[in-house]
């Protein structure tokens, strides 16, 4: 069968409309602000074979690595019709314990079932979801705490079956809710996921009984091979080379060291090699990523060099070797605590990777950007209700300047694409006010392109509660580039009757009623040396005429409330 290039564009987004329409599902349905506001959830769509063929566009970090999630789902859990595979192991291709992934195989309606006694059925697709949950359990409220072993972080689940047959396991759901501490909002936001699982199955039993298993399969397998074809284009667009850097988180809580990353992209005939060998050992904070992480990161960067429009395959990383010592803080082993790993580690691999690549492609590649998802997590007892509440978000900061435009300010960045949340579902949800909420001006780095501003939250709380920080570029500024200026670090405040104090860059603390915490997050690196406001002016026209910015990366949330 021949590949027709206009049917080849419809099915490519066939497919990422059932991933995009299953997370539309999922944020409408879902009980916690941190899905239904913050849309902190990825969905994708997977191959018989389990390889992805379609992504939302939703986060980088959850969809470069549910591919091993959904890949552990199918070795373990012999998923047959109407199962569904629920697991949030960073072990087994999870992220962190937050992070629940749930998998589900679609069958072809009408297919044979039996052949001489034998089940012949397989799975014509998979579709897979991931949200992160404000509780799992643990030793802090949000489950985003400082720790030193996975232990403390939460409940850990192997791949089990949450769902046989299309029936909810009931014995399965009353083990996680009996380890959390809101259970309402936990079962809430897993049935959301339950229900973007089914309708995914739905969607793509439609498209097969339109098209045909046979044509469908064709086109699965000639999107795979056209996006490895794209991929290696790109690549053979940098020139060959090794290319080197290293950057550093700047502490695992635990101690003052700074943590380091380092790589090394080997780039030849259009084919990379990315080795991390020389990054620190898993240390004993809770920045340490697993492997999945790592391979997100890389994925997503790559994927940044490619126009907007590619198929997000798994084809685009055959020709992208992911090299990450056993043991290291970017490929960390049980039982490391790994709770910041996907989120502070993953933006700092990303500015590592990007970092070298700008000695091949320097008018290519941006600043560093803000680098650390500044989580913030809380919780206590609601004095409106008497019930316990959790509550989990990230706070924005500002990306760094491209070489051909200023960096935005107060956006999500790179490996997250979430949003923070209104003023009026936080205060509305939570006993808490908000006192600030503002851009930080002034905290981009100079240059001929300025970095974006970072953001000032001020959060007033209702009641006592214990909380933690997980955040990173408090002592280590975000990297300009090219002769631009860096990005000004950020700084975490308590302020109580007695005064303020500055909090570190990642700790735990408790507040009474009516003490204010305050982020301040870093602003984005510079690009280029300052010159004459006319000069840049100048400069700025011409490389917009030249459509220098004519390569983006993937298609973005409106990060802004």
């Amino acid at each position: 069968m021949t590949i027709d290039p206009a049917e080849l564009e419809i099915f490519k987004n066939l497919f990422h409309s059932v991933a995009e329409e299953m997370g539309a599902a999922l944020r409408r349905s879902a009980f916690s602000p941190n899905i239904k506001e913050r849309r902190d959830y990825s969905c994708a769509v997977f191959d018989g074979r389990g390889r992805a063929v379609a992504m939302g566009d939703h986060m980088p970090v959850h969809l470069g690595s549910m591919p091993l999630s959904v890949a552990a789902a199918i070795e373990t859990c012999a998923l047959g019709p109407g199962d569904i595979a629920m697991l949030n192991d960073p072990y087994a291709g999870g992220t962190h314990l937050p992070d629940i992934t749930l998998v589900m195989p679609v069958f072809a309606k009408g297919a044979p079932a039996m052949r001489r006694g034998r089940d012949i059925r397989k799975p014509a697709f998979y579709v897979a979801n991931r949200a992160h949950h404000a509780d799992i359990g643990g030793a802090q409220p949000a489950s985003m705490g400082l720790s030193e072993e996975i232990y403390q972080e939460g409940l850990r689940i192997p791949p089990v079956a949450l769902a046989r047959g299309g029936k909810i396991q009931p014995d399965v759901l009353r083990m996680l809710l009996a380890n959390v501490r809101t259970p309402r909002e936990r079962e809430g936001d897993l049935t959301a996921q339950v229900a973007a699982c089914k309708l995914g199955e739905r969607r793509l039993q439609e498209l097969l009984q339109k098209y045909g298993a046979g044509k469908t399969t064709h086109y699965l397998e000639a999107l795979q091979r056209y996006s490895a074809r794209l991929m290696g284009a790109a690549l053979r667009g940098i020139p060959d080379g090794i290319y080197r850097a290293e950057d550093f988180l700047d502490d695992d809580g635990f101690t003052t060291s700074p943590i380091r990353l380092r790589v090394k992209v080997g780039i030849k005939g259009g084919r990379a090699v990315v080795d991390f060998a020389g990054s620190s050992p898993a240390c004993r904070g809770s920045v340490n990523a697993v492997f999945a992480i790592t391979y997100s990161a890389v994925f997503y960067v790559f994927r940044c060099l490619l126009v907007e429009d590619v198929p997000a395959c798994a084809g685009l990383m055959d020709p992208i070797e992911v090299r990450a010592p056993e043991g290291s803080v970017v490929s960390a082993r049980p039982p490391a605590a790994v709770a910041a790993g996907n989120v502070e580690t993953s933006q700092r691999i990303t500015d590592v990777l990007l970092k070298a690549l700008a000695r091949a492609l320097p008018q290519r590649i941006p600043a560093a950007s803000s680098g650390t998802m500044n989580n913030l997590s809380f919780g206590g007892r609601d004095p409106r209700t008497g019930e316990p509440f959790a509550y989990y978000e990230t706070i924005a900061g500002g990306m760094g300047a491209r070489p051909s435009a200023d960096g935005l300010s107060g956006v999500h960045t790179h490996m997250t694409n979430s949003l923070n949340t209104p003023v009026e579902a936080l205060e509305s949800a939570y006993p808490v006010h908000v006192r600030q909420y503002s851009l930080r001006r002034g905290s981009g780095g100079s240059g001929l392109f300025r970095g974006g501003d970072g953001i000032v939250r001020e959060i007033q709380f209702l009641a006592n509660v214990r909380g933690s920080i997980l955040s990173d570029r408090r002592r280590i500024p975000p990297y300009g580039l090219s002769g631009g200026g860096n990005g000004k670090p950020g700084r975490n405040y308590l302020i109580v009757a007695g005064g303020r104090r500055e909090l570190p860059s990642k700790c735990a603390f408790e507040a009474p009623a009516g003490s204010r915490l305050r982020i301040e997050t870093p602003g984005g690196g510079g690009w280029g040396k300052a010159k004459g406001k006319a000069q840049e002016a100048k400069v700025k026209n011409n490389k917009e005429r030249q459509g220098g910015a004519r390569r983006r990366t993937p298609r973005r949330r409106d990060a802004k409330d």
